[in-house]
């Protein structure tokens, strides 16, 4: 499975705010444009927060996020980016055992 690997480093004392944006905009609009999260995280100290999310829709990820992105849906949404200081991503996929 082809997915992305998200780490952030949030501003300080941001998380509550970043959290809020993301549970209510992010991740279920990204739910809209066939996007599943795998997995999310933060760190204990809520200097960090992680997520995985893979694509599960027609065509590719990559095209996926750029509907995702130019879409009225993430355009109305309370921009988690704000309480962001640093976004890291990678694409990651499944590794036999």
């Amino acid at each position: 499975m082809l997915a992305q690997l998200r780490r952030y480093q949030v501003k300080p004392g941001q998380m509550a705010a970043f959290l809020a944006a993301w549970r209510n905009g992010a991740a279920p609009v990204r739910g809209q444009f066939g996007f599943r999260v795998l997995a999310a995280w933060q760190s204990d100290d809520e200097a960090e927060f992680g997520w995985l999310i893979a694509y599960e829709g027609d065509g590719d990820f990559e095209s996926a996020e750029r509907a995702y992105y130019a879409s009225p849906e993430r355009a109305a949404m309370v921009d988690p980016v704000q309480y962001l200081d640093k976004v890291e991503t990678w694409m990651v996929h499944t590794v036999d055992r």
